[in-house]
Formats: structure tokens, C-alpha cells, sequence
């Protein structure tokens, strides 16, 4: 089992079985995912904008969001990192 140091080693995935093959031979470094949940350097870097959304949609995303128990400002987050995967594996 590889072990790797930085979320940077993680390659953009072409498939689903690519992705799987990866995590089945390499894991993060235990120092890595206590950062991770302890609000490492990606939480120290965030934020704060400000994004007009029309209050009918923003009032759908909460519903979503609570039907799935998650906090809706994750969840547009969720939705935001997903769709940037996404565009930057069709390049």
C-alpha cells in the first residue's frame, strides 16, 4: 500500500474503475486526514462571497438540502467542487 502526503497526488480520474484502482493501492498519510478534519490549510484559505440566487431557488436548495441532512451552503460547495471535476476531466 502507497502512502501519499499531499492531496496534489491524487490524479483527475478518466473512469470510475480508474479511481478505484487507485484507492485500492494508495491511502493518505494518517498526518494528511488529521488535517483534514481538523480544518487544515483549505479552511484557513476559504472565503466568504456574496452570490445573488433568486429566493424560490435558494428556498428549493434548503428543502434538498435538509432531505438530505446536510447543510445547504455544503451542499452548493458539494455541488460547485463536483461540476469543477467535471469540466476539468472533459478538457
Amino acid at each position: 500500500m502507497n502512502t501519499f502526503t499531499s492531496w496534489e497526488e491524487v490524479p483527475i480520474f478518466d473512469t470510475e474503475r480508474a479511481e478505484a484502482d487507485f484507492w485500492s493501492e494508495n491511502r493518505p498519510d494518517l498526518r494528511l486526514m488529521e488535517s483534514a478534519v481538523a480544518g487544515g490549510s483549505e479552511a484557513a484559505e476559504s472565503v466568504t462571497i456574496s452570490l445573488r440566487i433568486d429566493p424560490r431557488m435558494l428556498a428549493r436548495i434548503k428543502r434538498l438540502a435538509r432531505s438530505r441532512f446536510l447543510n445547504y451552503q455544503s451542499m452548493i460547495k458539494q455541488w460547485l467542487s463536483e461540476r469543477m471535476e467535471q469540466e476539468l476531466r472533459e478538457r
